[in-house]
């Protein structure tokens, strides 16, 4: 599963088996090509739309996408999971993972416990007061900022990097804000690009769709550039032809 929430699990993406041609985009169906580092050389992997509503998921009933939360949305998935492998018993014997990044990083422990042998999670969510206020000591660990900055950092502001209080601490944490923007957090080493294929929301707010209209075009050195493709891809016609 990935986060966001509502993120698409695709295929096109981190471990997925696939991913796009990197071409100037010429009006065409964009091209998909095999992902040498995808995890399926190794495993059997599902790769889920969830909360319904995501990419290409849906409800029969418009009932089924009110009050979508973490539990619902994780007994959502324990369903789906129990179905699936009734539907596919040939897989039972085999040992079964729950994966997660990101938001999803919350859901998947709720579902480890219900049904698999355990579950892996990269770069989860926990809960806002630890995860960002972990940033700065991260961001010094891999090298965004300097030794000075943090023990600025450890020295004015005590360990608490998000309720600042004292002027000292919130001038670090000014700078250290700066620092950041001028990188794309997601893709550190890579061009610091304006991405708006899909901005992230929380399950309260209203989501992005499919539908929506695509932003301006990327350049190509930008990762957000595949989110360009991807979108013009999964709205195509003859995908969701082939799709069903």
């Amino acid at each position: 599963m990935t986060g966001g929430p509502f993120c698409s699990g695709m295929i096109f993406f981190e471990v997925g088996p696939m991913k796009f041609v990197l071409a100037p985009y010429n009006g065409s169906l964009p091209q998909l090509t095999y992902n040498p580092y995808s995890w399926s050389k190794t495993a059997s992997i599902t790769l889920l739309d969830s909360p319904v509503g995501t990419g290409f998921s849906y409800a029969r009933d418009v009932k089924g996408y009110h009050d979508i939360g973490d539990f619902s949305f994780s007994m959502h998935v324990v369903i789906f999971l129990n179905k699936w492998f009734t539907d596919h018993p040939h897989y039972q014997s085999n040992p079964f993972f729950v994966g997660g990044s990101s938001y999803a990083g919350k859901m998947s422990p709720i579902i480890a416990q219900h049904i698999s042998q355990g579950y892996v999670v990269g770069n989860p969510v926990t809960g806002s007061d630890y995860d960002d206020n972990f940033r700065v000591p991260y961001a010094h660990g891999v090298g965004i900022i300097s030794d000075q900055l943090y023990e600025a950092a450890i020295l004015n502001c005590k360990g608490s990097y998000i309720r600042p209080t004292n002027k000292m601490c919130v001038r670090v944490l000014n700078t250290f804000q700066n620092l950041v923007s001028e990188i794309d957090v997601p893709q550190i080493l890579g061009v610091n690009c304006i991405r708006g294929m899909l901005t992230h929301k929380f399950l309260s707010e209203e989501y992005t769709q499919l539908s929506d209209p695509s932003p301006e075009q990327p350049t190509i050195d930008c990762f957000s550039y595949r989110y360009y493709l991807c979108n013009i891809w999964a709205n195509d016609d003859s995908t969701r032809e082939a799709l069903g």
